[in-house]
């Protein structure tokens, strides 16, 4: 898995680049019919080597799907940290902001 392109295009476009799962699924493994979720998983954790993450933070397992790639160590980086760790925190029932996934339903579904 060479994910370097992604890497660069993502760093050239101020570190967030929006990207096709088809694409992510050639670059991973062009052999390979379908995503499935361990290749996701294995694909996740090539990007968070390579310093970047992913909004959905789960990647879904559909071609037809659109992910937002992120530089790690930028400002929307950590703030996307930041927002997953209060979703997963609101997940089991400890969230510091306790209205705030009522207020915005869409987000904590991106988050997780």
């Amino acid at each position: 898995m060479d994910f370097t392109i992604i890497k660069h295009a993502v760093e050239v476009d101020h570190g967030v680049k929006r990207i096709s799962m088809r694409f992510i699924k050639e670059l991973a493994n062009p052999q390979r019919a379908r995503l499935s979720v361990e290749l996701c998983a294995t694909i996740s954790q090539e990007f968070e080597r390579l310093g970047l993450t992913t909004l959905p933070r789960t990647l879904p397992v559909s071609e037809n799907e659109f992910v937002w790639v992120i530089q790690q160590d930028s400002l929307l980086g950590e703030v996307a940290d930041v927002a997953a760790a209060v979703a997963n925190l609101d997940k089991f029932g400890m969230s510091p902001v306790s209205q705030l996934f009522e207020n915005n339903p869409r987000a904590k579904k991106g988050l997780i």
